[in-house]
Protein backbone atom coordinates (compact mmCIF):
# COMPACT_ATOMS: atom_id res chain seq x y z
CA UNK A 1 0.00 0.00 0.00
CA UNK A 2 0.75 3.75 0.25
CA UNK A 3 1.99 5.73 3.01
CA UNK A 4 -0.83 8.19 3.79
CA UNK A 5 0.01 12.24 2.91
CA UNK A 6 3.24 14.18 2.96
CA UNK A 7 1.14 15.27 6.08
CA UNK A 8 2.61 12.21 7.66
CA UNK A 9 6.16 13.04 8.56
CA UNK A 10 5.56 16.05 10.28
CA UNK A 11 2.74 14.26 12.13
CA UNK A 12 5.50 11.39 13.44
CA UNK A 13 8.50 13.47 13.75
CA UNK A 14 6.75 15.07 16.79
CA UNK A 15 5.67 11.54 18.06
CA UNK A 16 9.26 10.00 17.67
CA UNK A 17 7.90 6.22 17.47
CA UNK A 18 7.72 3.65 14.76
CA UNK A 19 5.69 3.38 11.71
CA UNK A 20 4.78 0.01 10.91
CA UNK A 21 3.31 0.00 7.69
CA UNK A 22 1.02 -3.07 6.77
CA UNK A 23 1.43 -3.84 2.79
CA UNK A 24 0.74 -7.41 2.72
CA UNK A 25 -2.97 -7.16 3.36
CA UNK A 26 -4.80 -3.93 2.02
CA UNK A 27 -5.05 -0.84 4.89
CA UNK A 28 -3.69 -0.07 8.18
CA UNK A 29 -0.86 1.81 10.36
CA UNK A 30 0.34 0.89 13.55
CA UNK A 31 1.98 3.16 15.95
CA UNK A 32 3.92 3.23 19.04
CA UNK A 33 2.60 5.90 21.63
CA UNK A 34 3.69 6.49 25.22
CA UNK A 35 7.31 7.04 24.66
CA UNK A 36 8.06 10.56 24.38
CA UNK A 37 6.11 13.13 26.48
CA UNK A 38 6.52 15.69 23.75
CA UNK A 39 4.42 13.93 21.29
CA UNK A 40 0.76 14.61 20.96
CA UNK A 41 -1.76 13.40 22.93
CA UNK A 42 -3.47 10.15 22.60
CA UNK A 43 -6.98 11.66 21.48
CA UNK A 44 -5.08 13.65 18.62
CA UNK A 45 -3.34 10.40 18.30
CA UNK A 46 -6.43 8.48 17.05
CA UNK A 47 -8.14 11.46 15.81
CA UNK A 48 -5.83 12.17 13.04
CA UNK A 49 -7.31 9.17 10.93
CA UNK A 50 -3.78 8.11 10.56
CA UNK A 51 -3.82 4.47 12.54
CA UNK A 52 -5.71 1.36 12.82
CA UNK A 53 -3.45 0.32 15.95
CA UNK A 54 -1.59 1.98 18.87
CA UNK A 55 0.48 0.24 21.37
CA UNK A 56 0.91 1.92 24.54
CA UNK A 57 4.10 1.68 24.97
CA UNK A 58 5.35 0.50 27.66
CA UNK A 59 4.81 -1.91 30.61
CA UNK A 60 8.60 -2.06 31.21
CA UNK A 61 8.96 -3.85 34.36
CA UNK A 62 7.20 -7.71 35.13
CA UNK A 63 7.84 -11.16 35.94
CA UNK A 64 10.31 -12.84 37.65
CA UNK A 65 8.57 -11.41 41.24
CA UNK A 66 8.79 -7.73 40.64
CA UNK A 67 5.74 -5.30 41.16
CA UNK A 68 4.70 -4.49 37.36
CA UNK A 69 5.39 -0.74 36.26
CA UNK A 70 3.63 0.90 33.49
CA UNK A 71 5.63 3.56 31.84
CA UNK A 72 4.53 6.28 29.47
CA UNK A 73 7.13 8.95 29.55
CA UNK A 74 5.45 11.18 31.48
CA UNK A 75 2.30 11.52 30.07
CA UNK A 76 0.72 10.10 33.11
CA UNK A 77 1.75 9.07 36.76
CA UNK A 78 0.74 5.53 37.24
CA UNK A 79 2.41 5.16 40.65
CA UNK A 80 -0.93 7.15 42.23
CA UNK A 81 -3.39 5.85 39.92
CA UNK A 82 -3.13 9.30 36.97
CA UNK A 83 -2.57 7.02 34.51
CA UNK A 84 -6.34 6.27 34.80
CA UNK A 85 -7.64 9.52 32.89
CA UNK A 86 -6.02 7.86 29.53
CA UNK A 87 -9.59 5.56 29.63
CA UNK A 88 -11.46 8.32 28.42
CA UNK A 89 -8.94 8.66 25.50
CA UNK A 90 -8.58 4.56 25.33
CA UNK A 91 -12.54 4.63 24.11
CA UNK A 92 -12.66 6.99 21.60
CA UNK A 93 -10.19 5.68 19.66
CA UNK A 94 -11.74 2.19 20.14
CA UNK A 95 -15.09 3.90 19.16
CA UNK A 96 -13.23 4.76 16.00
CA UNK A 97 -12.47 1.35 14.90
CA UNK A 98 -8.82 1.18 16.46
CA UNK A 99 -7.50 -1.30 18.24
CA UNK A 100 -5.57 -0.73 21.10
CA UNK A 101 -2.95 -2.57 22.72
CA UNK A 102 -0.93 -2.98 25.38
CA UNK A 103 2.97 -3.29 24.79
CA UNK A 104 5.46 -5.11 27.22
CA UNK A 105 8.91 -5.08 27.17
CA UNK A 106 11.10 -2.49 25.11
CA UNK A 107 14.39 -1.26 24.93
CA UNK A 108 14.69 -0.03 28.44
CA UNK A 109 13.56 -1.46 31.45
CA UNK A 110 13.48 -5.08 34.06
CA UNK A 111 11.56 -7.94 32.51
CA UNK A 112 11.60 -11.67 32.27
CA UNK A 113 9.94 -15.18 32.89
CA UNK A 114 11.47 -17.20 35.86
CA UNK A 115 8.94 -20.36 34.57
CA UNK A 116 5.68 -21.04 33.10
CA UNK A 117 4.25 -20.54 36.25
CA UNK A 118 6.10 -16.99 36.41
CA UNK A 119 4.11 -16.67 33.17
CA UNK A 120 0.65 -17.75 34.38
CA UNK A 121 1.24 -15.24 37.19
CA UNK A 122 1.90 -12.24 34.61
CA UNK A 123 -1.03 -13.33 32.05
CA UNK A 124 -3.57 -13.30 34.90
CA UNK A 125 -1.97 -9.94 35.91
CA UNK A 126 -2.38 -8.75 32.37
CA UNK A 127 -5.43 -9.73 32.32
CA UNK A 128 -6.95 -8.82 35.06
CA UNK A 129 -5.41 -5.61 34.93
CA UNK A 130 -5.66 -4.57 30.99
CA UNK A 131 -8.07 -6.73 29.20
CA UNK A 132 -11.41 -8.21 30.17
CA UNK A 133 -10.89 -9.15 33.97
CA UNK A 134 -11.48 -7.01 37.30
CA UNK A 135 -9.37 -5.66 39.66
CA UNK A 136 -9.69 -2.47 41.88
CA UNK A 137 -6.32 -1.29 40.49
CA UNK A 138 -6.74 -1.40 37.01
CA UNK A 139 -3.71 1.54 35.92
CA UNK A 140 -5.40 2.65 32.83
CA UNK A 141 -8.92 2.80 34.84
CA UNK A 142 -12.25 0.99 33.05
CA UNK A 143 -11.14 0.87 29.72
CA UNK A 144 -10.52 -2.61 28.21
CA UNK A 145 -7.57 -3.01 25.62
CA UNK A 146 -7.77 -5.41 22.51
CA UNK A 147 -4.48 -7.09 23.63
CA UNK A 148 -0.80 -7.57 24.04
CA UNK A 149 2.02 -6.11 22.09
CA UNK A 150 5.15 -8.33 22.48
CA UNK A 151 8.38 -6.09 22.09
CA UNK A 152 10.75 -8.09 23.86
CA UNK A 153 14.34 -6.66 23.62
CA UNK A 154 16.19 -7.91 26.95
CA UNK A 155 16.47 -10.36 29.48
CA UNK A 156 15.79 -13.92 29.51
CA UNK A 157 14.67 -15.69 25.91
CA UNK A 158 12.10 -18.44 27.95
CA UNK A 159 8.56 -18.65 28.53
CA UNK A 160 7.04 -16.08 25.84
CA UNK A 161 5.28 -18.91 24.24
CA UNK A 162 3.93 -19.95 27.65
CA UNK A 163 3.06 -16.25 28.27
CA UNK A 164 1.61 -16.63 24.44
CA UNK A 165 -0.44 -19.13 25.10
CA UNK A 166 -2.23 -18.13 28.56
CA UNK A 167 -3.22 -15.07 26.98
CA UNK A 168 -4.46 -16.74 24.03
CA UNK A 169 -6.48 -18.90 26.28
CA UNK A 170 -8.43 -16.11 27.85
CA UNK A 171 -10.01 -15.09 24.26
CA UNK A 172 -13.84 -15.52 24.59
CA UNK A 173 -17.01 -15.59 21.86
CA UNK A 174 -17.32 -11.98 21.26
CA UNK A 175 -13.92 -10.53 23.38
CA UNK A 176 -10.89 -11.98 21.35
CA UNK A 177 -7.51 -11.13 22.93
CA UNK A 178 -5.28 -10.28 20.38
CA UNK A 179 -1.38 -10.50 20.21
CA UNK A 180 1.32 -9.47 18.19
CA UNK A 181 4.78 -8.81 18.57
CA UNK A 182 7.68 -6.69 17.64
CA UNK A 183 10.73 -9.02 16.47
CA UNK A 184 14.14 -7.51 15.35
CA UNK A 185 14.34 -8.76 11.77
CA UNK A 186 17.40 -10.96 11.95
CA UNK A 187 15.06 -14.47 11.83
CA UNK A 188 14.73 -16.37 13.91
CA UNK A 189 14.25 -13.73 16.66
CA UNK A 190 15.91 -14.61 19.64
CA UNK A 191 13.53 -13.58 22.04
CA UNK A 192 10.32 -14.16 20.34
CA UNK A 193 11.03 -17.00 17.75
CA UNK A 194 9.68 -19.72 19.68
CA UNK A 195 6.26 -17.62 20.62
CA UNK A 196 5.73 -16.29 17.16
CA UNK A 197 6.05 -20.22 16.27
CA UNK A 198 2.94 -20.98 18.38
CA UNK A 199 0.92 -19.48 15.69
CA UNK A 200 -1.10 -16.93 18.01
CA UNK A 201 -0.09 -13.90 17.01
CA UNK A 202 -2.43 -12.00 15.03
CA UNK A 203 0.16 -8.88 13.98
CA UNK A 204 3.89 -8.93 13.50
CA UNK A 205 5.59 -5.87 13.19
CA UNK A 206 9.37 -6.59 12.31
CA UNK A 207 11.32 -3.88 13.13
CA UNK A 208 13.71 -3.54 10.09
CA UNK A 209 15.84 -0.96 11.51
CA UNK A 210 19.32 -1.12 13.53
CA UNK A 211 20.34 -4.63 12.26
CA UNK A 212 22.54 -4.14 9.29
CA UNK A 213 22.17 -7.69 7.93
CA UNK A 214 18.47 -6.92 7.41
CA UNK A 215 17.57 -3.78 7.41
CA UNK A 216 17.41 -1.06 4.65
CA UNK A 217 20.48 0.73 3.60
CA UNK A 218 20.52 3.58 1.16
CA UNK A 219 20.74 2.48 -2.34
CA UNK A 220 20.11 -0.98 -1.18
CA UNK A 221 16.84 -2.79 -0.87
CA UNK A 222 18.33 -6.59 -1.82
CA UNK A 223 18.73 -7.21 2.09
CA UNK A 224 15.46 -5.97 3.71
CA UNK A 225 13.21 -8.03 0.89
CA UNK A 226 15.42 -10.83 1.65
CA UNK A 227 14.82 -10.84 5.00
CA UNK A 228 10.76 -9.71 4.67
CA UNK A 229 10.49 -12.90 2.64
CA UNK A 230 11.68 -15.08 5.06
CA UNK A 231 9.30 -13.93 7.28
CA UNK A 232 6.50 -13.52 4.92
CA UNK A 233 7.65 -17.66 3.85
CA UNK A 234 6.39 -19.05 7.52
CA UNK A 235 2.70 -21.15 7.51
CA UNK A 236 2.28 -18.98 11.17
CA UNK A 237 2.25 -15.63 10.10
CA UNK A 238 -0.92 -14.36 9.81
CA UNK A 239 -0.50 -10.20 9.22
CA UNK A 240 2.94 -9.32 8.29
CA UNK A 241 3.59 -5.24 9.12
CA UNK A 242 6.74 -3.27 7.61
CA UNK A 243 8.07 -1.75 10.69
CA UNK A 244 10.40 1.41 10.11
CA UNK A 245 11.65 4.29 12.02
CA UNK A 246 8.99 7.21 11.64
CA UNK A 247 11.89 9.48 12.04
CA UNK A 248 15.62 9.78 12.46
CA UNK A 249 15.70 10.08 15.74
CA UNK A 250 13.25 7.06 16.55
CA UNK A 251 16.27 4.72 15.18
CA UNK A 252 20.42 4.61 15.07
CA UNK A 253 19.99 3.21 11.18
CA UNK A 254 17.60 2.12 8.69
CA UNK A 255 15.84 5.03 8.35
CA UNK A 256 13.73 4.67 4.82
CA UNK A 257 13.00 8.53 3.80
CA UNK A 258 11.21 7.60 0.87
CA UNK A 259 8.40 6.01 3.29
CA UNK A 260 7.78 9.36 4.27
CA UNK A 261 6.84 10.73 1.05
CA UNK A 262 6.41 7.69 -1.73
CA UNK A 263 4.66 4.63 -2.31
CA UNK A 264 6.16 1.59 -0.48
CA UNK A 265 5.42 -1.79 -1.82
CA UNK A 266 6.67 -4.77 -0.77
CA UNK A 267 5.57 -8.47 -2.78
CA UNK A 268 4.96 -11.48 -0.53
CA UNK A 269 3.14 -14.62 -0.34
CA UNK A 270 1.06 -13.46 3.11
Amino acid sequence: MATKTKALPIFLSFLIVLALIEVSHAGGIAIYWGQAGSETTLNVTCNSGLYKYVNLAFLNKFGSGRTPVLNLAGHCNPANGGCRVASSAIKNCQSKGIKVMLSIGGGIGQYSLASKADAKKVADYLYNNFLGGKSASRPLGSAVLDGIDFDIELGSTKHWDDLARYLAAYSKPGRKVYLSAAPQCPFPDRFLGTALSTGLFDYVWVQFYNNGPCQYSPGNTSKILASWNRWASMKWMKKLFLGLPAAKAAAGSGYYDRVNGYSTTIKSKV
